[in-house]
């Protein structure tokens, strides 16, 4: 019997790459719901190609337009919309995987019904591990969960710890690989546009996500997540830029082994691996040929002066409390900022230190506590720029 795979986010281009993934595999994969934050048509199409059971959107004012885009396709997939819905896919009985890609801190609570309801949870949404941190990983021990990471880089990781003791994760070092993005020979980024700020030159992504790649945002959250994902100390976690995005991460061991993965860079990938562990499976992607690489692969330590918000990840990490949660949602609310164009480029890093110093609040001890501080980081930085301190 085919297993059973639930698809959050699935109009992403996380979401996309799985559905291709699923597409691969109709004896043994078949697609239960589909979920997504507002695009009704996509989400429809995309129910029409897959043949989902259920098709779930965050937003519920979106729900008439779903369920008109399904009828018009003749379709009689199931529709329904809303938090309570998406947290019902996350934790669906009938549901072998969850992959869980939603954007944002969207996708907190999604997480934690997974883990609550002991999934096998394929996570592409880092800031649940960003926010969620300890409750979550205590969520997914006492539920039973089993989280399998799909961001490419924590993917490596994880790979390339499976054949180590505990022993030997005590002292290993984790290497997180960086693209560098758009601005990696920039020296000047007083003037970046929105336009620039949202084009990645490896990787075809969200807005703020590839704003996140701009200011290096992204990796700051990817070490706040291996630290939590891998149970690593943050003093053990190092960051290189490697332009040419082919080794994806390692890991360093005592004797100077690095144990790494490497590929072309292509997110079936690591939904594949996360799919099917301990298992292979055929991912779409092809495979690296070392013999027909266009350039050298190179790597450099990454410049803190122009990327000052890759810092913070260390910084929150060590202040405790919520500032990791702090971190995450003073950056959600600083590129809405500067997509709307009220904020500079710039100005995107100054919000993220002012609230980072700004807040020092307790550790969460239940997902409400993380909403609180979630909201009162976003409610500062609305304050900071309509006070004019960041612009």
């Amino acid at each position: 019997m085919a297993k059973k795979i639930n698809i959050l986010g699935a109009t992403g281009s996380i979401g996309r790459s799985a559905l291709d993934v699923v597409s691969r595999h109709p004896g043994e994969w078949q697609v239960g719901v589909l979920a997504a934050g507002s695009r009704a048509e996509e989400l429809a199409a995309a129910c029409e190609a897959c043949g989902a059971e259920a098709a779930v959107l965050a937003d519920e004012s979106k729900l008439p337009e779903l369920q008109a885009a399904l009828k018009a396709r003749g379709l009689s997939t199931r529709a329904a919309a809303g938090e309570a819905a998406c947290c019902e896919a996350a934790s669906d009985p009938e549901a072998d995987a969850v992959l869980l890609a939603a954007s944002g801190a969207a996708g907190l609570p999604q997480a934690f019904a997974a883990a609550k309801a002991g999934k096998r949870m394929l996570l592409a949404n880092k800031e649940s591990v960003v926010c969620g941190g300890a409750l979550l990983q205590q969520a997914i021990r006492e539920g039973g969960a089993e989280l399998l990471p799909v961001d490419s880089e924590h993917s490596a990781i994880f790979q390339s710890l499976a054949a180590a003791t505990p022993a030997q994760r005590e002292k290993a070092v984790i290497w997180l690989t960086c693209s560098g993005g758009p601005f990696l020979r920039r020296m000047d980024l007083t003037g970046v546009t929105v336009e620039e700020a949202s084009t990645h030159p490896r990787w075809k992504m969200g807005r703020k996500i590839t704003v996140d790649s701009a200011t290096l945002m992204n990796k700051a959250l990817e070490v706040i997540e291996a630290r939590w994902l891998f149970d690593i100390p943050p003093e053990r976690i190092r960051v290189v830029i490697h332009p040419q995005s082919i080794l994806h991460s390692g890991v360093a061991f005592e004797d100077g082994a690095v144990m790494a993965e490497l590929g072309v860079p292509d997110m079936r990938t690591p939904i594949a691996v996360a799919m099917a562990w301990p298992e292979r499976t055929e991912s779409g992607a092809a495979a690296l040929d070392f013999t027909k690489l266009k350039e050298p692969l190179t790597f450099e330590a990454p410049d803190l002066e122009r990327f000052p918000q890759l810092k913070l990840a260390w910084e929150a990490l060590e202040a405790g409390g919520s500032a990791t949660i702090v971190l995450n949602a003073a950056n959600e609310a600083a590129v809405a900022a500067f997509l709307d164009r009220k904020i500079s480029f710039l100005g995107i890093g100054r919000a993220c230190r002012e609230a980072l110093s700004g807040l020092v609040l307790p550790a969460p001890k239940s997902l409400s506590d993380i909403y609180a501080a979630d909201r009162e980081a976003r409610s500062f930085v609305d304050s900071l720029i309509c006070s004019g301190r960041i612009s």
